[in-house]
């Protein structure tokens, strides 16, 4: 079998490579029957890209000599930026900073010159990636995020997941891990639609340790079980990888089954293929669970052969790891003297590696990580004398300095006794304006009391109103839905009920029980909102799992009212607390059955616009007037009744604008009397700065 895939890989790329070398046949067929020099000149630069990407950069090289001479002659200025742009590019493939940087910053100013943003992005980008690698990351991140926005414009794939790939490894680098997830995020995004497996992988797997370097276990668990399901089982080597971090992320969570079964595995697969540092991995998992497992002797055992292979391969992370686990061994031993030992060579090592990053990685400031449009604008500095002429100019002016030194002390004398009239008539000046002063801000200071009390005064009577409201409809709405849950358990106490009926009666129980749970849940948050005790716990989330945990709550009443639910939604992740969204969810999916009638749809969908996500719930119900449209979202107690005479609370729209708001987005709403309504929620994908 795995001499069959070899052969069908090997005759793709016999393919591929035949089908480049037939169009590079064409365009040099071509460009020797052109007549018109500027057509000779594009040609030349189709040409000089394709041997770039095919890796051919001797040959690109004698094309771009030709092409920058034919396009001096001609002072054609976008063959000069091109050609100069990918000579640059090889320059930097062969390590030559200098030539490289040079020509980037010649052929970006052609293409300002010529106002064409695509070949500036493209030339920041290729500087930022470059100063990436050198370790520059600071000016690096500034060249990169200029670019993006304009390959995200024009939707240069493969530019783009080249520009968030480097990105994301310049935020891990600097120790920026959100930023690194997001731009990791957006890669896989287009690595996706790149079809890109090798980079999906790797993506993916990188997201797996950045989520465990922030703590996120379930989030890593699930990305390297994600990177496991695509790779297959014939790559021993990534799984080898993979298998002992993902031990450890189970260990994490004290699930000792699974952690041991991944590590034995991945134990096993490195011993095997003889990966030291998968197997420096797997034991010092190992050691640990056995260690928690109060198999003290087997896990003796495996953290010495860890603390062998961690020396004799310099892996520092690891070793740190090994010192830490060996202090609680023997202090679990009882072994206290050598428990010490371990604790100090830990303190040791760490301080040492703390001190070489300290020393290696400049430290960056916030401002650092976000992009400023001024990054590349040069800073003139004024130019100043030398020494040589301000000792000159010194030893001229001294004469005439020392004839007016007598004059400038009786100034000085003069100007004293001058000032101290002025602060005198100062000073009694300033306590007359202070004691008036003092006076206008006592009446300011009661004026806005008084204000702020009877503000207060109807915001409480406001407040009350819509209690008392709210809690008249509440016991009327509780009460019916309570006694049809109380009396069909009444029936089944009594036996009265048939398998048939009690099948028929199921259907409206459920309804009733959900109607009193949303109720209870908005009044819930509404009392919280009132007493301002909502606090937002952010985090990254699938906006699609959140809504397949819903429609499973609805499905019983679109049944019962005979509405068809199309479902658009797509995986994609939201900055938000999770469990506020769901109930923005929720009150949005009973809107919309509450005014749809038999045959109508509600479509759910998810999109992204601008950085943000775009949820959005649409029916073709019986739409919302203008007038009423008006009075949605307010603290106030609105409802209608639906279409079958669901009564409402009024709150569920207010307080989903309060929880969306809180998440820093933005909720509005679309209808159309007779025809329908949709409701969007605009959240953040990433931390607001």
């Amino acid at each position: 079998m795995r001499r069959i895939i070899t052969l069908i890989v090997l005759t793709i790329s016999t393919l591929l490579g035949f089908s480049q070398t037939q169009e590079l046949d064409s365009l040099s067929i071509q460009l020797a029957f052109e007549t018109q020099d500027s057509l000779k000149v594009e040609t030349s630069l189709k040409i000089i890209e394709l041997l770039y990407n095919n890796k051919n950069y001797d040959k690109a090289i004698k094309y771009i000599i030709e092409s920058e001479k034919l396009s001096n002659n001609l002072n054609y200025e976008k063959g000069i930026a091109t050609s100069t742009y990918y000579k640059s590019l090889i320059y930097a493939q062969k390590g030559d900073y200098i030539n490289a940087v040079n020509g980037y910053k010649k052929a970006k100013s052609i293409y300002q010159n010529l106002n064409d943003t695509t070949g500036v992005a493209k030339v920041n980008n290729s500087i930022g990636l470059l100063e990436i690698k050198r370790g520059n990351y600071s000016e690096g991140l500034q060249y990169c995020l200029a670019a993006i926005k304009e390959l995200e414009r024009l939707n240069l794939q493969k530019d783009l997941s080249l520009a968030y790939t480097n990105l994301a490894d310049a935020y891990y680098n600097i120790g920026a891990t959100d930023y690194a997830i997001k731009f990791n995020i957006k890669a896989l995004d287009v690595l996706e639609q790149l079809i890109d497996k090798a980079g999906i992988l790797k993506t993916n797997l990188q997201l797996a340790e950045l989520y465990s370097s922030n703590k996120e276990y379930r989030k890593s668990i699930e990305f390297y079980e994600t990177v496991l399901n695509r790779a297959g089982t014939d790559n021993d080597s990534l799984r080898g990888r993979v298998y002992p971090k993902l031990g450890r992320e189970y260990l994490k969570f004290n699930d000792f089954d699974k952690a041991s079964q991944y590590l034995i595995e991945g134990l096993t697969l490195n011993r095997d293929s003889n990966n030291k540092a998968g197997l420096l991995l797997a034991l010092n998992g190992l050691g640990d669970l056995n260690l928690r497992l109060n198999r003290l002797n087997l896990a003796e055992q495996q953290l010495y052969e860890a603390g062998t292979l961690a020396k004799s391969i310099d892996n520092n992370d690891e070793l740190l790891t090994y010192y830490k686990l060996m202090k609680d061994l023997d202090s679990t031993k009882r072994r206290f003297d050598r428990a010490y030992v371990w604790q100090r060579e830990y303190y040791d090592l760490k301080n040492t590696l703390n001190q070489t990053a300290s020393n290696t990685i400049k430290p960056l400031k916030v401002s650092d990580l976000e992009f400023n449009p001024d990054f590349d604008k040069d800073i003139s500095t004024p130019v100043l004398e030398s020494v040589d002429n301000l000792k000159n100019t010194t030893s001229e002016t001294q004469p005439s300095l020392n004839k007016f030194k007598v004059v400038l002390y009786g100034l000085l004398a003069a100007l004293a006794i001058v000032s101290t009239f002025l602060i005198l008539i100062y000073v009694k000046r300033n306590s007359n304006i202070k004691y008036t002063q003092e006076l206008e801000e006592k009446n300011i200071k009661i004026q806005l009391q008084n204000e702020a009390f009877a503000e207060q005064t109807q915001h409480l009577e406001s407040v009350n109103n819509v209690k008392d409201k709210l809690f008249s409809i509440i016991s009327h709405d509780l009460k019916d839905s309570l006694s049809s849950i109380n009396g069909f358990i009444d029936l089944l106490k009594e036996g009265s009920l048939t398998r048939e009926e009690f099948d028929n009666l199921i259907p409206e129980l459920s309804e009733n029980a959900n109607n009193a749970s949303l109720l209870l849940f908005n009044l819930l948050n509404w009392s919280k909102s009132q007493m301002q005790s909502l606090d937002p716990k952010p985090s990254l989330f699938d906006i699609q799992e959140v809504f397949e945990s819903k429609i499973k709550l609805i499905e019983q009443r679109m049944e019962s009212k005979g509405i068809e639910l199309v479902d658009h939604s797509l995986r994609d992740f939201a900055y938000a607390d999770r469990s506020m969204i769901e109930i923005v969810i929720q009150n949005l999916l009973a809107n919309a059955i509450k005014f749809c009638k038999n045959g109508d749809t509600i479509t759910i969908s998810n999109h992204i616009s601008n950085g943000s996500c775009i949820i959005s719930v649409a029916d073709t119900g019986i739409g919302i007037s203008k007038e009423n449209m008006d009075k949605l979202f307010k603290n106030s107690s609105f409802t209608t009744l639906g279409t079958n005479n669901e009564k409402g609370t009024g709150l569920g729209l207010s307080i989903c604008k309060e929880l969306v708001e809180l998440n820093d987005g933005k909720i509005w709403v679309e209808s159309t009397l007779n025809v329908g309504t949709t409701f969007y929620v605009q959240l953040p994908k990433s931390k607001p700065a």
